[in-house]
């Protein structure tokens, strides 16, 4: 007798059936079942290897050293068609009009700036000119270029989207240009002349003072990082006198309030008190629960306006990949940017094109272990998936390096235990009573924030293109 196939019934049509059949034994087996799987869990690697500060209170303020260098940021712009705008109040953001808030006079100084596009390997600003325009970048990528010892170009780095040149111009004395600046890609940019800002501040003496007040406020003693400075003395010989010095604080320390990320889970009771056989049908809700709050938790810690890590980045320490890219050059300059980096965190199609690059220069990416796993590394550095950091419709994303810890003046994630009803650390579920459905419900809330302690312990690569090239 053959065996049946699929194209065989189990028994020929009219033939006794001389076994129980499988559909039916089915009706007195057990199955071997899962747990509810979910698709939408991720690594989660930034939750994991964040330090996490206790903040007892729900506020957590970070004392700085008295910093002079403020202003320093990104500029935003609004588009109507081919025509683009600059936001006046943006125009705050160049160093010597930070601070100054008058609509009408920020209103005049924006209307007066002239859209330009320019093609890529132009000189828009040349080392040793005079210093005569504002450039605001609204799209493309410009290269500061400077003369080594022997009369060689070196690359000083790059300003991309939203950055800008000359913030100078607008000083009594703008000076030259100290660096040549070439554009890389096509771009689009914004030019404000010096005689446009001259007749505005001539007709305006707010505007005029406060300039003059944030160029007097730059000639205050101060360190590289522009910290109010601490007078030493040191290699003296004799009796000199010694000066006086005391460490001046910012007065305007910043408060991180803990965010919340909250769900009402509702379970109806005849589920929850006859279905619980071979698993429990709250705890599996409240589990998937849990775990979309995180993965929501981890994607704020990256993106939130507010205190998320891309937006919360000093400008200072962004960066632009060279050739879009990320090349080994790239993250060697991402690196050189801080006393010390402890973490890299890309999402995995920018690591699958930081190792396309590697493969085309014969370079062997690193591994290292991080908690007893092993991972992928850069001199050293690990790098982490991080899939919050979104890709966008251009194919371009960015990669972030941290310094990680309070001791360490790193990044910190805050976080409040010992709440009521807590299930997790920072995380509790609290029962809110059943309604006239015989709907049960639970609160589940989760309270978090992220702090930079200081500019320096993230950086970012910005437009980082993940897309495979010919």
């Amino acid at each position: 007798m053959t065996a049946a196939t699929p194209e065989q019934p189990e028994q020929s049509a009219g033939q006794a059936q001389l076994s129980l059949g499988i559909a039916a034994a089915r009706n007195l087996a057990t199955t071997t079942k899962t747990v509810p799987q979910m698709q939408g869990i991720s690594s989660r690697k930034l939750l994991r290897t964040l330090p996490w500060v206790e903040v007892s209170g729900g506020t957590y303020r970070v004392n700085r050293r008295l910093t002079y260098t403020v202003g320093d940021g990104r500029v935003t712009f609004v588009q109507e068609g081919a025509t683009v705008r600059v936001i006046p109040a943006e125009l705050g953001e160049l160093p010597l009009l930070h601070g100054f808030e008058d609509p009408d006079v920020l209103g005049a100084l924006a209307g007066r700036f002239e859209q330009r596009e320019v093609e890529p390997g132009q000189v828009i600003a040349e080392a040793g000119r005079p210093a005569d325009h504002v450039y605001l970048i609204v799209h493309g990528k410009v290269e500061r270029i400077g003369t080594g010892p022997y009369g060689e170009e070196t690359r000083l780095g790059q300003v991309a989207d939203g950055g800008f040149l000359g913030g100078q111009v607008v000083a009594e004395e703008p000076g030259e240009w100290d660096f040549t600046a070439r554009t890389v890609t096509s771009v689009i940019l914004l030019a404000l002349p010096r005689r446009a800002y001259e007749e505005i501040a001539g007709q305006h003496e707010p505007l005029r003072a406060h300039v003059a007040r944030r160029e007097a406020e730059g000639d205050l003693p101060q360190n590289r990082r522009g910290e109010a400075d601490i007078a030493l003395t040191s290699g003296h010989s004799g009796e000199p006198v010694l000066p006086g010095t005391f460490v001046d604080y910012d007065l305007s320390p910043r408060e991180y309030q803990l965010n919340v990320a909250q769900t009402v889970l509702r379970v109806h009771s005849r589920v929850a008190d006859l279905y619980n056989d071979p698993m429990n049908q709250v705890e599996q809700q409240l589990r998937l629960t849990i775990e979309a709050l995180r993965e929501r938790q981890e994607n704020e810690l990256v993106n939130n306006r507010e205190f998320g890590l891309l937006h919360n980045a000093d400008h200072g320490q962004r960066i632009s990949t060279h050739s879009g890219a990320p090349t080994p050059d790239d993250l060697d300059e991402l690196l050189s940017m801080r006393r010390s980096t402890h973490a890299i965190y890309a999402h995995p199609k920018a690591i699958a094109a930081f190792g396309r690059e590697c493969n085309k220069r014969g370079i062997h990416i690193g591994e290292t272990e991080y908690n007893g796993h092993r991972g992928l590394s850069w001199r050293g550095v690990p790098i982490f998936a991080c899939g919050k950091l979104q890709v966008s419709d251009e194919g371009t994303t960015s990669i972030l390096a941290m310094r990680l810890g309070d001791d360490d003046e790193g990044v910190v994630g805050l976080r409040q235990t010992g709440i009521p009803d807590e299930y997790e650390p920072g995380l509790n579920v609290r029962f809110m009573g059943i309604n006239d459905q015989a709907v049960i419900s639970y609160l589940v809330s989760t309270y978090f924030s992220a702090a930079v302690l200081v500019p320096d312990a993230l950086g970012v690569l910005e437009n980082v293109q993940v897309a495979r090239t010919a």
